[in-house]
């Protein structure tokens, strides 16, 4: 009997439809796939950071995303979210470090999605993608993570 081993980095891509359940389909997707290649102990900062930029995607644009989840070296997850909004907001806008945080007044109820993408990613960035994608134009935002809960989440619980 002939085995197949699985290939060593993995991929998986789901479009998502303009639609308010859109970040909880695309948590639970991560989960399924985090779960089932052993990376579990990535999962709290991962689903977290995930909500929110596809939460963003559906926020601030009128048509559907996609999300597209890779494992990248040594255990490393990389998260992209596709939408048709050509604007890369801040901090994606600049290379990490390039400055300090936007202000967010304390009493708004939004904000600060990438800024915690940008606090918890080990990396992070963002392109314009003009007519690349099948002429849909849009931008790419992704973030990676390799270190289990690096950004202190267990204070936001």
């Amino acid at each position: 009997m002939v085995t197949v081993a699985p290939p060593q980095g993995w991929s998986y891509a789901l479009h998502l439809p303009h639609d308010p359940r859109a970040p909880r389909v695309a948590r639970m997707t991560l989960r399924a796939a985090l779960t089932g290649h052993g990376m579990g102990e990535l999962l709290d900062v991962a689903e977290l950071l995930t909500s929110e930029m596809v939460t963003n995607a559906y926020r601030h644009t009128k048509g559907p995303s996609s999300l597209r989840l890779r494992s990248v070296r040594h255990g490393r997850l990389r998260v992209g979210v596709w939408d048709s909004n050509p604007h890369i907001p801040a901090p994606f806008d600049k290379p990490p470090g390039a400055y300090g945080a936007p202000p967010v007044a304390t009493d708004s109820d939004s904000g600060r999605g990438l800024l915690l993408v940008r606090r918890c990613a080990d990396a992070w960035g963002g392109w314009p993608l003009g007519d690349q994608l099948f002429g849909s134009g849009g931008k790419l935002l992704w973030f990676e993570v390799g270190e289990p809960a690096g950004c202190g989440l267990q204070h936001l619980r």
